[in-house]
């Protein structure tokens, strides 16, 4: 299977830092995961989504939360 030219951010535009866990409220991306989103090759990326599912599983969450805006995209 080949890597995808683009990959989509996981921001769901709640930006919010848990000050426990030094994640997301929104994406669970780390601070330094979302500094450098932009600048990560599409396989990098792959990779923190990987780890962004991981996470929620283990914190007991299921499906991302939807905003408006990604709904209207599709």
């Amino acid at each position: 299977m080949s890597t995808p030219q683009h990959v989509e951010s996981p921001c769901i535009s709640i930006c919010e830092l848990d000050g426990e866990t030094g994640l997301c409220r929104g994406c669970w991306r780390t601070r330094d995961e979302i500094a450098m989103w932009a600048r990560a090759d599409a396989e990098t990326r792959l990779a923190i989504l990987e780890k962004l599912r991981e996470r929620r599983a283990q914190a007991g969450g299921g499906r991302r939360r939807e905003t408006r805006r990604r709904r209207n995209q599709t």
